[in-house]
């Protein structure tokens, strides 16, 4: 009797050893246009707009629109507040609808340089509203979320011609809280390595590699996201023929 009731016991133990991590890895591509503009001093205005495709640019991944309102305490110094709505594309095959995402966001930003190295550490914090959908329709339903984000990238010159474009390094991390958030508390991690090159007249571009590690809701499914990025920028400066303020506006989804 007893043995059976030990077998019982530690069965829980047992299902849980057998779900071993399971990975999904893909290609995928990213591109973005990504605005900044400085009215004055201290007040100024973002947006930006994201288009990622899964199998590389093959299937739809999602669209991603935000906007926000800019303080700068001082041109390293940021404090941003916005909206943003993105269109999740399905991933069951033959489904069509796509799901919507309502998210408020807040960040704190901070630019400097060490020696010829740029620095950027930014932190932000995100309520999220995910429609629920069942059966490729739409429930009316959405759950929510807090999901807050820290991000290091490191900007490199090598050499001091402007038109010889800089290494670019980032990372991030992201985790997240809220009812329906149970086995995924940690969301991602994000790796970039490229190039940001100058183009001149407030435009600029990076471009590279990113690894994305995102945790499922199970806990124990990842994917695996390698990724092509391709971002561009646009700052407008009210300082006219003023010196080049920092990129304080680095973004993605």
């Amino acid at each position: 009797m007893k043995r059976p009731l030990l077998l019982f016991l530690l069965l829980p133990l047992f299902s849980y050893s057998q779900q071993q991590k399971e990975i999904n890895s893909q290609s995928q591509s990213w591109f973005s246009i990504n605005s900044t503009f400085r009215f004055n001093n201290h007040w100024g205005a973002v947006g930006d707009f994201h288009i990622r495709r899964n199998n590389f640019v093959a299937d739809n991944s999602f669209y991603f629109i935000r906007a926000g309102v800019g303080y700068w305490l001082n041109d390293q110094l940021s404090f941003i507040t916005g909206y943003g709505h993105l269109w999740l594309a399905p991933t069951t095959p033959g489904y069509k609808t796509f799901a919507d995402e309502n998210r408020w966001y807040e960040q704190i930003a901070y630019a400097t340089k060490v020696g010829k190295v740029s620095l950027l550490n930014r932190f932000r914090s995100e309520q999220r509203w995910r429609e629920i959908l069942q059966n490729d329709q739409s429930t009316g339903d959405y759950y929510f979320s807090n999901r807050f984000r820290y991000l290091i990238s490191v900007g490199i010159p090598i050499s001091q011609n402007k038109w010889v474009p800089q290494i670019s390094l980032a990372n991030e991390v992201a985790v997240q809280f809220g009812k329906a958030i149970v086995n995924n508390t940690f969301d991602q991690f994000r790796a970039f390595a490229g190039i940001r090159q100058d183009l001149g007249k407030g435009w600029s571009f990076d471009m590279g590699y990113m690894f994305v590690s995102q945790q499922k809701a199970s806990g124990y499914q990842y994917d695996y996201n390698h990724t092509f990025r391709w971002f561009f920028y646009y700052t407008w400066n009210h300082k006219k023929g003023g010196k080049e303020l920092p990129a304080l506006q680095y973004e993605d989804e």
